[in-house]
C-alpha cells in the first residue's frame, strides 16, 4: 500500500511568517491556489484512493476539500495528525516570541541535538509518540490512503518509517506547502519513495513560494 503524505497549503499565518502549532488560519489566496493544483495531481496520479485521512485543524481542511470533493473518497478525521503544540508561541513571529519568552527562545535556538519544548507545547519525541501509531494503523490498509497534515508530522513519520533514532527529524528538510511524501508500505516494512514533491506547483508558482515552514 501507498501512503500519500500531504503537507496543508500556504496559510495566512503562514505568509506572515507567524508559529502555528494547534493554533492558525485557513489558507491565504495562495494556498487555496495550491490546494487546487493539489487536488488535480491527486486526482490524476490517485484516481482509486480509497481513503482520506486528515488533521482537523482549519489550514488542513482547506487544503483537503478540493481533493475530497474531486474524487469522493472516504474521509476521516484524527486529531492525532495535528501541527506540534508549540504552546504560547502560537500566532507569534519569532521576534515577538524572543521579546516575550528569551530564555524558552534562546534555548531553541541553540538547541543543538536538544528536543526542547517550545512554549511550553510538545517535544519531537511526544510529536512522534502520536503521530506515529497513528500512521502505522493505515498501513493496514489496502491501495492509497491520502493523508493531508502538516510539516512536522511529515517530518516524524518519515524519521520513524526510516529508522531514525530520536532527534532523526532534525535531518530532514521542512516539507514545504502542499509538498507530496510518498511512504510505501511492503513486505512489513516502510519505505521512503519521495520526500517534500512540489513540481506540481512549479508551473502556477516560482518554487521559491513552496517555503514558509512556520510550526
Amino acid at each position: 500500500m501507498l501512503l500519500v503524505l500531504v503537507r496543508h497549503g500556504e496559510s495566512i499565518w503562514n505568509a506572515q511568517g507567524r508559529v502555528q502549532g494547534h493554533g492558525g488560519t485557513g489558507l491565504s489566496r495562495r494556498g487555496h491556489a495550491q490546494a487546487r493544483a493539489t487536488a488535480e495531481v491527486l486526482a490524476y496520479r490517485y484516481p482509486d484512493a480509497g481513503l482520506l485521512v486528515r488533521s482537523d485543524l482549519q489550514r488542513v481542511a482547506e487544503t483537503a476539500a478540493p481533493t475530497e470533493a474531486r474524487l469522493g473518497v472516504e474521509v476521516r478525521v484524527d486529531e492525532r495528525l495535528r501541527e506540534i503544540d508549540v504552546g504560547t508561541w502560537s500566532g507569534l513571529i519569532y521576534a515577538e516570541i524572543e521579546e516575550r519568552d528569551p530564555l524558552g527562545f534562546q534555548a531553541w535556538s541553540t538547541r543543538g541535538d536538544r528536543d526542547v519544548r517550545r512554549g511550553g507545547g510538545e517535544t519531537f519525541a511526544e510529536l512522534r509518540e502520536r503521530v506515529w501509531p497513528a500512521i502505522l494503523e493505515l498501513s493496514g490498509a489496502r491501495g492509497t490512503v491520502l493523508v493531508f497534515t502538516h510539516g512536522g508530522p511529515i517530518r516524524v513519520a518519515v524519521a520513524s518509517a526510516l529508522g531514525l533514532p530520536a532527534q532523526g527529524e532534525t535531518r530532514l528538510a521542512g516539507p514545504g506547502n502542499c509538498s507530496l511524501t510518498l511512504l510505501e508500505w511492503r513486505d512489513g516494512r516502510h519505505r521512503l519513495r519521495a520526500y517534500n514533491g512540489v513540481d506540481h506547483l512549479r508551473d502556477r508558482e516560482s518554487s521559491s513560494a513552496c517555503g514558509h515552514n512556520r510550526y
